[in-house]
């Protein structure tokens, strides 16, 4: 951070990695996979997607918001590991939205203004299961199931994206990344896919 960037992040997200952009000269939050940020300030929330997929969902009426980052459609322990606000469990999409939602709740969004745009399940690896699709299958479910306002979506192909979220508006910028000088996106997938196998989820999860 700089001196630029005066604004604290809500409790329990002081982990994520927070710096200030130049480029839109504001705070910025940057998640990984199995993170999400919920936040009351005007800053941005940015991730680089593959198969993953990201939920935008924020208050149409008051602007908090925050965005996901999964791997993973459904956990069907009932359970979830620790404490914590950015927990082990967010790697799966159904503890990734229950909780990224709760918090939105919990800061002062009211359910009936909830507004999702969803992005990324890309077929970035080639010989891997398509995962991602599950992840768009999923996610479009539990927005239906839920009977929240879908307002947009950039899914599927075989690209990675770079996605740039403004809770306060609602505004997102995609960026298809159709050149990559490297394979950080792809060996960042499969050692998380490795992690999500080898960790298993367990305690218990309330939700309202």
């Amino acid at each position: 951070m700089t001196h630029q960037e005066t604004t604290k992040p809500l409790p329990g997200f002081e982990t994520i990695n927070r710096y200030w952009d130049r480029n839109h000269k504001m705070p910025a939050a940057k998640i990984l996979p199995g993170e999400y940020y919920v936040t009351t300030n005007d800053e941005i929330i940015t991730t680089v997607l593959g198969s993953c997929v990201s939920a935008c969902i924020w208050d149409t009426v008051f602007g908090i918001g925050g965005m996901n980052h999964f791997m993973l459609p459904l956990s069907d322990s009932g359970s979830w590991g620790g404490s914590d606000l950015v927990s082990t469990s967010t790697r799966y999409g159904n503890y990734a939205m229950e909780h990224m939602i709760n918090d939105i709740l919990r800061h002062g969004g009211h359910r009936p203004n909830l507004s999702v745009k969803i992005f990324g399940g890309g077929k970035i690896i080639s010989g891997m299961s398509d995962v991602g699709e599950k992840n768009i299958q999923f996610i479009r479910e539990y927005i239906e199931q839920e009977q929240l306002n879908l307002l947009g979506e950039d899914v599927g192909d075989i690209y990675p994206r770079k996605v740039v979220f403004y809770p306060a508006s609602g505004r997102v910028r995609i960026k298809k990344l159709k050149h990559m000088h490297n394979d950080t996106v792809v060996k960042r997938e499969v050692a998380y896919q490795h992690d999500i196998e080898e960790a298993p989820v367990v305690g218990e999860v309330e939700l309202f």
